[in-house]
């Protein structure tokens, strides 16, 4: 496999706001070749069926997302976040968390994905139904991992390190994860807005940066080149973030009381990667090089899927433009990816398609609903 981009769901337009027949049909149009589902989206499809967000309705919006892709030749490369499964001290709780997961597993298999990506979990430190011990989080996580492998087929799981995340917020600290874990199915997700916004970026700030950023960084890419086995890494997202004008204090508008400013941040100021004109401006090529280049140039050498997982405030305008308008910066985006990293000879060209969704999944909930009365 090559590189070849794709697209968070969300990053077309928050659940509440857009609905997904005008999201998906902006993704592929825009010729985005896979979609990322972003769980909040099947939820909420869930939810607007007769009787709720039940596990029923989760699994019928799961085929209904699934026929709508497949009319649009999206492939679906994954689901996630399966949030807050790890270092649980309260039995209850993981029992819960072991539940959710076997409709996951369901849900997954009506997708046709065989990859359910995991966040660090980001609940707050003093919840004492958690704990950071490494231990507790790798054999939670290895729990989980030995349940996917049972499947069949077996399901494969990608850790994700978040910049805000309660205590393995670092790549380092989830590579640690990785590696205490050591399961054939269990990953990574290197997401580079979590990289650079943690290694290199701080908006609380007046400069944007943490102390002596770019040493710092240099240091970080060229340990990760040299610590990460490839082949854990199940695939990768690739988003920049703007420079805040102010730091992220309570004077911020941005501001939420009780949230670490690195998750306000990421929730209302993420861009595409080549929008420094948006005001981008983390070291986003220098991760994707550590990440992509060959080992021979320095890198690490993985080949796959690219995703553009992206938050921002302009997902929440109630205009029916956005979600092809993020399509087509992603797409922009892709296209600067590729001229930078020099990949023309490595991945396929990918255009703008004229797309026809058939009438059949036209209004996905109209259709459910209709369905579900039956």
């Amino acid at each position: 496999m090559s590189y070849k981009p794709a697209i968070c769901s969300m990053s077309l337009g928050r659940a509440w706001v857009h609905n997904l027949t005008p999201k998906f049909t902006a993704a592929a149009a825009a010729g985005l070749p896979g979609i990322e589902i972003f769980f909040e989206d099947l939820l909420y499809l869930a939810s607007s069926y007769p009787g709720g967000a039940t596990s029923s309705n989760q699994l019928f919006a799961a085929q209904q997302m699934k026929d709508l892709c497949d009319s649009l030749n999206l492939e679906i490369i994954g689901i996630g976040p399966f949030n807050n499964c790890e270092g649980l001290l309260c039995p209850i709780l993981k029992a819960q968390k072991r539940q959710e997961l076997e409709l996951w597993f369901q849900i997954a298999r009506i997708l046709g994905t065989d990859l359910i990506q995991i966040p660090c979990t980001f609940l707050p430190e003093s919840d004492t139904r958690i704990t950071g011990d490494l231990e507790a989080v790798a054999n939670d996580l290895r729990e989980i991992a030995d349940l996917g492998a049972s499947q069949n087929p077996p399901f494969r799981f990608a850790y994700e390190n978040l910049c805000w995340g309660t205590y393995n917020d670092t790549w380092e600290k989830a590579w640690a994860v990785v590696e205490k874990v050591d399961r054939k199915n269990f990953g990574l997700c290197l997401d580079t807005f979590n990289i650079a916004g943690r290694e290199f970026a701080d908006p609380s700030s007046p400069s944007g940066t943490v102390e002596n950023s770019e040493a710092v960084f240099k240091a970080s890419m060229e340990k990760m080149v040299k610590t990460i086995d490839v082949e854990k890494v199940f695939y990768i997202q690739v988003v920049d973030a703007e420079r805040l004008s102010a730091p992220m204090n309570r004077n911020h508008e941005f501001w939420v009381e009780g949230q670490k400013p690195r998750m306000s941040w990421s929730r209302n100021c993420r861009l595409f990667l080549c929008e420094e004109g948006r005001g981008g401006y983390l070291p986003v090529f220098d991760v994707l090089k550590a990440i992509c280049d060959p080992r021979e140039a320095g890198g690490m050498g993985y080949k796959g899927w690219v995703s553009m997982e992206l938050f921002n405030r302009s997902l929440v305008e109630e205009r029916e433009e956005v979600p092809m308008e993020h399509a087509e910066r992603a797409m922009e985006s892709w296209r600067g990816i590729v001229r930078t990293m020099g990949w023309e000879g490595v991945t396929e060209r990918y255009e703008r398609r004229e797309v026809q969704v058939p009438r059949r999944v036209e209004n996905v909930t109209e259709r459910v609903e209709i369905s579900a009365r039956l």
